[in-house]
């Protein structure tokens, strides 16, 4: 059942708050002093705390009350807290609420508003176990991950990246061809390293080619090896990767890239482990693990013929499909804070730039956007100018974190003077609120 602590020195106000919390069929409990609330706290769940500003007689100043909702806050760090204040502690009340409670009411309190602040956070609490449950699940799964494989220090947090992760590292064992697709910059060379790290030939050479960084002459000299006087240039015979790669991984990124020559020899060499350089009529046999990757629609390529269906279809025995940042948005901080290393701190409108950003360069633009900011930060704190993303994105931010006065006041009213209510409709936090109901000069009505 859902449940309610009220602590109060009054008996009265106890009984007051539990008779309303009663007929609205909520469980109330009630603690005349801060450790008897505290101790009620670590006994069983409590969804939201009521709790009172002073508990000794002739006291005003409202301190007992900032250290028991330190004291929550230090041992409950997710539970909502609601102040009942006095308006002479007005001052003291906003202040905690910018430091995380939940709301604060003026005594005497109105039920329904009361009543009303009460539900919202009731269902906030329950919002907010399911996802403390949920990033429990995250961190378990992922811990487990780091635990059974090799997994090369990569950062993650994110479920879409737990499974891309879990596929690539069950498969790993197998000696079928992987292809990894993804949108340029989002790591899929970082995939093929962990397949190699965590397959039988991870004692052999781990070999990275892009197809897409090469001429289209050079590429089956780059693959396969040439000899002397092969090509204009080719004063000496050379390896290819092939052979470099020989008992070990080779990975072919940009593999939509690769002419339709390079193409039947890649085909061949995938079947039977034999190829020749080019200008030799020499078989020769290597045994290596291939792992391609492509951002192109290789199925399209197919039907215009520009890529061979039966070389598409030997390379893409098991895909593994890495999403695109945007998909993905709890990795962005954690990858930020990784590219940053210490060397400056996020600020908060930072982060929620961070988070609202597309990213249509993926972590290689997340990366070199953090990487500005740190060098141009000096050690303080990143804020959005620094971060200098495209001007477009960052107004769209700023429009729906700024809500006019007009909008706020509305919002305000609409909620009977509930800042938590109005917070909601804003969709904004309620410390959010309170800063732009202090900027725009606007009072609580509670």
């Amino acid at each position: 059942m859902r449940t309610v602590l009220v602590i109060d020195d009054n008996p009265a106000v106890g009984e007051a708050l539990s008779l309303a919390l009663s007929l609205n069929e909520i469980k109330p409990l009630t603690a005349l002093t801060p450790d008897e609330g505290l101790a009620l706290l670590a006994r069983g769940q409590v969804d939201v705390v009521i709790q009172d500003m002073n508990f000794t007689a002739d006291t005003t100043s409202g301190e007992e009350g900032v250290a028991l909702f330190r004291a929550i806050r230090e041992r409950h760090p997710d539970l909502p807290v609601i102040l009942l204040t006095a308006w002479t502690h007005l001052e003291t009340a906003v202040e905690l609420v910018k430091a995380g409670a939940a709301d604060y009411l003026a005594k005497p309190w109105d039920d329904n508003k009361l009543l009303a602040t009460v539900e919202n956070l009731l269902e906030l609490s329950e919002s907010t176990r399911e996802v403390s449950r949920s990033r429990r699940e995250r961190r378990q799964r992922s811990d487990q991950l780091r635990k059974n494989y090799q997994l090369d220090g990569l950062v993650f947090a994110s479920d879409a990246m737990a499974r891309t992760l879990e596929l690539a590292c069950q498969i790993a064992r197998s000696d079928v061809p992987v292809l990894i697709t993804g949108p340029n910059g989002a790591g899929k060379e970082r995939i093929a390293a962990i397949v190699h790290a965590n397959s039988a030939v991870k004692r052999g050479p781990f070999i990275a080619v892009n197809c897409g960084a090469l001429p289209g002459e050079l590429i089956e000299a780059e693959l396969f090896g040439a000899d002397a006087g092969a090509y204009t240039g080719a004063n000496k015979a050379r390896e290819g990767r092939f052979e470099l790669a020989d008992g070990g991984t080779l990975f072919l990124d940009e593999i939509g890239n690769l002419p339709l020559s390079g193409q039947v020899k890649l085909l061949r060499v995938l079947e039977t482990g034999q190829y020749e350089r080019l200008g030799s009529g020499r078989t020769r046999q290597v045994k290596v693990r291939v792992l391609s990757a492509t951002n192109a629609d290789l199925k399209a390529m197919v039907r215009a013929g520009t890529f061979r269906e039966d070389l598409y279809y030997r390379l893409n025995v098991i895909e593994v499909n890495l999403p695109p940042l945007s998909e993905r948005s709890d990795d962005i901080l954690p990858l930020a804070e990784f590219f940053l290393g210490g060397r400056a701190e996020l600020g908060d409108a930072a982060r929620e730039l961070l988070l609202g950003y597309p990213w249509p360069g993926n972590v290689r633009e997340l990366k070199n956007a953090i990487e500005r900011a740190a060098l141009l930060s000096g050690g303080g704190s990143i804020t959005p100018e620094l971060l200098n993303l495209p001007q477009h994105v960052s107004s769209v931010a700023r429009s729906l974190d700024e809500p006019s006065r007009e909008v706020v006041e509305s919002a305000l009213h609409k909620a009977d003077g509930v800042v938590s209510r109005a917070a909601q409709q804003l969709g904004l936090s309620r410390q959010a609120l309170y800063r732009r109901m202090e900027r725009y000069g606007l009072a609580s009505s509670n």
